[in-house]
């Protein structure tokens, strides 16, 4: 595995990165004990970033990487989990919202007891455009001042954001001083537009992890999950693209990975699974360089859909959920105010919104 120095963090973190959303059941059925053998195969292949957040599962994927990550000598890696989102496992799309003092620091004691640290490498702002938008200066400021005290007080080593819109990143690099960026769908096969931020990022040190090198399912090779936004016509684009690298004998997916983690403009790039032979996939992928010609061919495919931003609010309603700030700890759904059966229909949630874990 080679590694990058993460910006200004002090974070030498390996190309490839681990995200534990999948960990959560958010894109399909988990085996637990299979995604704690997939973080120690990460970890064994040299993976020493791992990222998480309480929203995803409903604190379940904090709760099984703290499993996998327990008895782990912590100078092995670094971690990063979000705050301001959490989101009922019973329902998805039901997500509240609370980037208060009080509500941030009252769920960093509970991140970190579920993921048995006292310290966070990254600490994320998340999803801050949910809800068209109504919590985002919200964000902006009480979010931002909160994280620049607990990383004044030791309790975090760098401020981040966890987002996807492009003007909300500009506004955020120009504007704040932050450490490190996650940010997601921006450098696929059907969007760059995360190069935009790379000026700024340089002359800054911001560091950029690069999330979601399939497009969120979009360049699985299968069929685009159902609640995606993409059109019929887009979701046709990218069955044709797909088949066509069949064709040629490489999966779709194979070309996404290697096209989006093998610009060393990014110092990482941040996928999800919860097995282990997914694990030693991507990284064999990563390490393998990617046919240039076949690349050309699949963007000239593609070609209509590069660069289009997606309205990720569509899907859902997320602005139904009202949600006043939480003044005391967030330490399961019951206490996050989403009932005592939120983990019990996990898997009719799974197979009604059709997300593909190895793919995002």
């Amino acid at each position: 595995m080679n590694y990058s120095s993460l910006g200004k963090t002090g974070l030498n973190v390996s190309r490839l990165s681990f995200g534990a959303s999948a960990l959560g059941g958010v894109y399909g059925k988990v085996d637990e004990a299979e995604g704690i053998r997939a973080v120690h195969t990460a970890l064994d292949l040299g993976i020493n970033y791992f990222d998480v957040s309480p929203a995803y599962g409903g604190t379940r994927a904090e709760t099984v990487l703290g499993k996998a990550l327990k008895g782990i000598s912590r100078e092995r890696y670094f971690l990063s989990t979000k705050v301001g989102k959490h989101t009922n496992p019973d329902c998805y799309g039901e997500d509240k919202f609370d980037y208060s003092r009080l509500g941030i620091r009252a769920s960093l004691e509970e991140s970190a007891r579920r993921l048995g640290v006292d310290y966070f490498d990254i600490f994320h702002i998340h999803d801050i455009e949910y809800q068209h938008r109504q919590h985002t200066e919200w964000a902006l400021t009480e979010g931002v001042e909160s994280l620049l005290e607990l990383k004044k007080e030791g309790q975090i080593g760098n401020v981040s954001f966890g987002i996807y819109p492009m003007d909300l990143w500009h506004r955020i690099f120009r504007e704040l001083p932050i450490d490190a960026a996650l940010v997601h769908n921006h450098h696929t096969l059907i969007d760059t537009l995360a190069l935009e931020l790379l000026p700024a990022a340089k002359q800054k040190g911001i560091g950029i992890i690069n999330g979601s090198p399939f497009g969120s399912g979009l360049l699985s090779g299968r069929e685009a999950p159902d609640w995606h936004p993409a059109t019929a016509k887009d979701r046709r684009l990218l069955r044709e693209a797909a088949e066509f690298c069949s064709s040629r004998g490489v999966p779709i997916s194979k070309l996404a990975l290697q096209f989006s983690s093998q610009n060393h403009e990014f110092p990482t790039t941040l996928f999800s699974s919860t097995r282990p032979e997914s694990v030693r996939r991507n990284v064999a992928w990563y390490e393998e360089p990617f046919d240039h010609d076949l690349l050309t061919a699949v963007k000239r495919i593609l070609a209509p859909l590069m660069n289009k931003q997606w309205d990720y609010d569509a899907p859902m309603d997320r602005s139904k959920v009202a949600f006043k700030p939480n003044r005391l700890p967030i330490s399961d759904p019951v206490q996050q105010g989403f009932g005592s059966s939120a983990l019990a229909s996990a898997e009719a949630r799974n197979q009604a919104i059709g997300r593909f874990p190895e793919f995002i």
